[in-house]
């Protein structure tokens, strides 16, 4: 790392005042000048979408008084893209990072997820981006087992780099009496959640679903997210939107189209 001080981009998808950024940029702090683009409302599940037919609105906040910190009508992805072609008036960050989210973001739960997607848009613009998030589904997780783990792959990032159009998907396991075993470099589970929608009625009889389900891991790899978690591993997964099957388009040469 340069004399020069990294300049550090800040989201998530929890919303500007959630516990998990209040401790990502805490740790981000050690590393570099910090700047806060971040949902002023929990935009979890939302994806990689994007505000297209209602105005953004940006402004300054003081949840992170002692920094340039502004919080943002739209969504994570939004927060990305406003805050490089705007806040920043492009100049680009030395390195995104988005979290540290409050639930797990392993296998299929990437897809949906507005944290990695805040991650996944930074690396469309060529920035490193990193997602966190802590498999914790407790009213007030505890992130403090992360910090050394969080510090260790951002400040790697920041010195050594990652292909252009990657980003990691880091999650960690919640924490125990017994200190996390370290880091797992994998690939995401073949798992899913299986979906329930409950059936339901409002005061006034009008009918309602309300979505539930549970979590089915049928992949019984060792060299995966969901197990590197299960082992007290943190897992890192290197992500890319490229989501063209290679394999598939050879296959589909010999069609007759």
């Amino acid at each position: 790392m340069s004399e020069k001080k990294p300049l550090i981009l800040v989201t998530n998808d929890d919303g500007i005042t959630s516990r998990g950024i209040a401790f990502l940029v805490d740790c981000m702090q050690e590393l570099g000048n910090v700047v806060v683009v971040a949902p002023n409302s929990p935009q979890s599940g939302m994806g990689h979408a994007i505000t297209i037919a209602n105005p953004l609105r940006l402004y300054p906040t003081t949840v992170f008084p002692e920094l340039p910190a502004y919080e943002c009508s739209g969504t994570p992805a939004d927060c990305v893209k406003l805050a490089k072609h705007h806040v920043l008036k492009d100049n680009a960050p030395d390195l995104v990072v988005s979290g540290i989210n409050h639930g797990s973001n392993s296998a299929i739960s990437i897809l949906y997820s507005g944290t990695m997607s805040a991650a996944i848009e930074a690396a469309i613009e060529g920035i490193p981006a990193i997602g966190f998030s802590l498999a914790d589904y407790t009213r007030e997780p505890d992130f403090s087992h992360t910090r050394e783990y969080v510090l260790s792959i951002a400040r790697n990032v920041l010195e050594k780099g990652i292909k252009k159009g990657v980003a990691l998907n880091v999650n960690f396991p919640a924490r125990s009496p017994e200190p996390l075993n370290g880091v797992k470099i994998c690939r995401q589970a073949d798992a899913k959640w299986q979906e329930i929608f409950d059936e339901r009625r409002d005061p006034n009889g009008r009918r309602y679903f309300w979505l539930a389900g549970e979590f089915v891991n049928n992949d019984p790899g060792k060299d995966t997210d969901e197990y590197a978690l299960s082992q007290n591993y943190v897992s890192v997964v290197p992500c890319q939107y490229d989501l063209t099957a290679y394999d598939t388009m050879a296959t589909m040469s010999e069609w007759n189209l």
